[in-house]
Order: C-alpha cells, then sequence, then structure tokens
C-alpha cells in the first residue's frame, strides 16, 4: 500500500527537487552515495547512544535520495541495470544500518537482551525477505506477491515509532515503549512476508517445471 500511494505522491512532490539537482550537474548514483551515507550516520551515531529522535529526523532528511535518484534518472532517461542495481544494494546497507544501530542500543544502554535479539531478527529477516524476490526472478519466476510487511513498512513502522520513542528524552512519559513494540510488529509482519514470498514461490516454481514437462513431449512429437 505505502509503495503504491505514498511513493507516487512523493514522487510527485520532489519532482521540482530533483531537476534542481540536474540543472546543476548533480547525478543520480551522487545522490544514492550521499543519501546512503546520511542514513548510516543518522542510524549508527544516534541510535546506539539512545538519541531516537534526533537520530530519526536525520535519516528521514536522508532515506528521501531514495524517490529522488530514480526521479532524476527518469528526467534524464538514463534509467539502467547499474543505477537499480547500486540502488538495491545500498538500500539493504541503509537498513543494515538501521536495525544494527537498535540493536546496538539494546545491547549496550538499552540492557535488554531479548529487544537485541528482535532487533538482529528484523534486520536479518529484511534482507532474505529481499533475497528471496531477487532470487525468484533471476530464475525466471514472477515473485507475483505483495507482502505483509515489505521496506517501506518496515522503515516507516520502526522509524515514526523510534522518533516518538525519542521523545522520552524531552520529558514525555511512557512513550519510549513504543519502539519495542514496532520492533516486534516489523520481526513478525517480516517472518509472515518471508512465509508469503517462499510459498509463492514454490508454487511458481512447480508451475512453470510442469508446464516445460508438459511441452517436451510435444516437442519430441513435432521432431519426430
Amino acid at each position: 500500500m505505502l509503495n503504491k500511494y505514498a511513493r507516487a505522491f512523493f514522487t510527485r512532490v520532489l519532482t521540482p527537487f530533483a531537476a534542481f539537482l540536474i540543472r546543476r550537474g548533480v547525478s543520480p548514483d551522487t545522490v544514492t552515495f550521499i543519501g546512503t551515507a546520511g542514513v548510516v550516520a543518522g542510524a549508527l551515531v544516534f541510535y546506539p547512544r539512545g538519541e531516537f529522535f534526533w537520530g530519526t529526523v536525520v535519516i528521514t532528511l536522508f532515506v528521501f535520495s531514495d524517490l529522488v535518484d530514480g526521479n532524476m534518472a527518469r528526467q534524464l532517461g538514463r534509467s539502467s541495470r547499474w543505477g537499480a542495481f547500486l540502488d538495491s544494494t545500498l538500500d539493504r546497507v541503509a537498513d543494515g544500518a538501521i536495525f544494527g544501530g537498535f540493536a546496538l542500543w539494546y545491547a549496550g544502554s538499552g540492557d535488554d537482551n531479548i529487544l537485541c535479539a528482535v532487533s538482529l531478527f528484523c534486520l536479518a529477516s529484511g534482507q532474505v525477505v529481499s533475497y528471496t524476490k531477487a532470487r525468484g526472478e533471476a530464475i525466471g519466476l514472477p515473485v507475483a506477491v505483495n507482502g505483509l510487511v515489505e521496506r517501506a513498512e518496515r522503515l516507516v513502522i520502526s522509524l515514526v515509532a523510534a522518533g516518538f520513542a525519542g521523545l522520552h528524552k524531552f520529558g514525555v512519559p511512557g512513550i519510549d515503549v513504543l519502539l519495542p513494540v514496532a520492533l516486534w510488529i516489523v520481526a513478525v509482519g517480516s517472518l509472515v512476508t518471508l512465509v508469503q514470498r517462499v510459498v509463492t514461490v514454490r508454487r511458481e516454481a512447480e508451475e512453470a517445471d510442469q508446464e516445460a514437462a508438459n511441452e517436451t513431449p510435444q516437442e519430441s512429437e513435432t521432431a519426430s
């Protein structure tokens, strides 16, 4: 849902900014690298210290680069396999930094081994969810499934919760519980999404294998 509606909205909003960067000679790849560096810095500098509000502010400022670089590429007519590969690869780096930052907090000053483990599960499951789709498509399958919690949902749930949880340091009582709740939601949702994709790939693979098996006798008859 977020990929379909929110992405379309922000793409329209950010189009003038993308055009401005193009006029200044900035390349889409540069925006991709800067955006990822900003997200990684925001996550690994602020989150391990428990500065969830300011960390989320920094990350939010840079996370929109994921929309800007693609917008720039389309305006330039330069959409390419390399750009798609770079964007997808650095997305994984950014996601790893965010959940890694949570894990470092709970392993250190946050002093909660269970939530540290949940954060690491969110990190790992997010990577595997992305891999299942990429691997399924690489072997020629459509992987036609909309998972319960995909990347956009993982980021929005986690970052919104972290941002509000950070208000605890400004004197807002009880609000720090939002981050643990969000991490559990993302963990469970990611697991469901992973199962959805694995089941879909298995079904599509069996259908493709059956079609191939049915075509083979026909080809043999034609050859004879």
